[in-house]
């Protein structure tokens, strides 16, 4: 167990590896267009819950809860306990049934009634035995109950087993599997927990200028007559392959490469982290000019780390800006 907790946490992914996987921003475009405002589960009686947009998205159903799962462990969605399904444990379907059961014979032929009290008199008995046609009337003093809480008062329910005859207050529970028809007790039973999610706030707040600006850059590039990829991916001499948010030829074959990452940040300046991580991949990739997008502007040891790394640093408060500086800057 120890071992599988050690692994599970070497494996997770903090939140902007996450985002740079294509599968992942198709997902968050649906969320920052307002396409998805809440990622609700939708119930199936022979499947159990499932996510049938996440499905259109990563292609095997059975690999959506495992995707929402890592974008929530990652820290790119929030979520919300939705509800909690019984799983038969003969067969693992999720199209089980409750039902209440009597506590002597375990049969679910049960009837359930209220209990009725006559107030003046003190009598109890089924609801059934006071009413005679339209009107409730008392079987033991015959008089007649007109008022609610007056009268009469409603005082519990009680039961009845039409298997065994016996009566009772409070039943049992069991569940019936509607797939192979066992039965199991809540002792048997496998419950588990079924959520809804939503875009973190921290993460909608980084992405969605990312979001709306990669676009825009990818049109002014194509406008330019280049070819253009984005996100993409470039294979560095060292054989690994390096993501950017935006790659650029000049022409078909030509190794003329404009390679563009975006960094925003919501404290005021982009630290300078985006341009060492940018200048890593350039360094293998060696592409004609490399460009990080500053939004809204780069620390100090940013543009002194830019101007080293000869990476052309773009700094602008909103798209519009970015837009014009870049194409600006492609112009020298």
């Amino acid at each position: 167990m120890w071992f599988e907790k050690i692994m599970q946490k070497a494996e997770k992914k903090d939140a902007q590896e996450v985002l740079n996987d294509r599968t992942t921003q198709i997902l968050v475009s649906k969320f920052l267009s307002g396409e998805i405002k809440t990622l609700e589960p939708t119930y199936d009686s022979q499947i159990g819950y499932h996510y049938p947009e996440v499905e259109a998205i990563v292609g095997d159903p059975s690999l959506a809860e495992p995707f929402l799962e890592g974008l929530y462990d990652s820290g790119v969605l929030e979520r919300k306990l939705f509800d909690k399904i019984i799983i038969c444990p003969k067969c693992d379907s999720a199209n089980v049934s409750f039902r209440y059961c009597c506590p002597f014979c375990k049969s679910f032929e049960i009837e359930k009634s209220s209990l009725v009290e006559h107030v003046k008199c003190g009598y109890m008995d089924l609801e059934s035995n006071f009413c005679q046609g339209n009107k409730y009337v008392c079987p033991k003093c015959h008089e007649e109950m007109r008022i609610l809480d007056v009268d009469y008062r409603k005082a519990g329910v009680w039961c009845s087993c039409k298997s065994c005859g016996k009566s009772f207050d409070i039943p049992i529970s069991a569940n019936f599997c509607r797939n192979c028809h066992a039965n199991s007790t809540f002792e048997e039973a496998s419950i588990e927990d079924v959520y809804s999610y939503t875009l973190k706030d921290t993460i909608r707040n980084t992405s969605s200028m990312s979001f709306f600006l990669v676009p825009a850059i990818r049109d002014l590039l194509v406008g330019q007559g280049l070819k253009v990829e984005s996100p993409a991916f470039v294979v560095g001499k060292s054989g690994a392959k390096h993501s950017f948010d935006v790659v650029a030829q000049k022409g078909s074959g030509s190794r003329k490469t404009i390679v563009i990452d975006v960094a925003t940040s919501t404290d005021g300046v982009v630290s300078e982290q985006p341009v060492i991580a940018l200048f890593a991949k350039v360094f293998d990739v060696t592409p004609e000019k490399a460009f990080l997008v500053a939004i809204p502007r780069l620390s100090e040891n940013g543009r002194k780390m830019a101007e080293l790394y000869s990476i052309r640093a773009v700094e602008a408060e909103n798209q519009d800006e970015a837009v014009k500086a870049l194409k600006a800057t492609l112009k020298k």
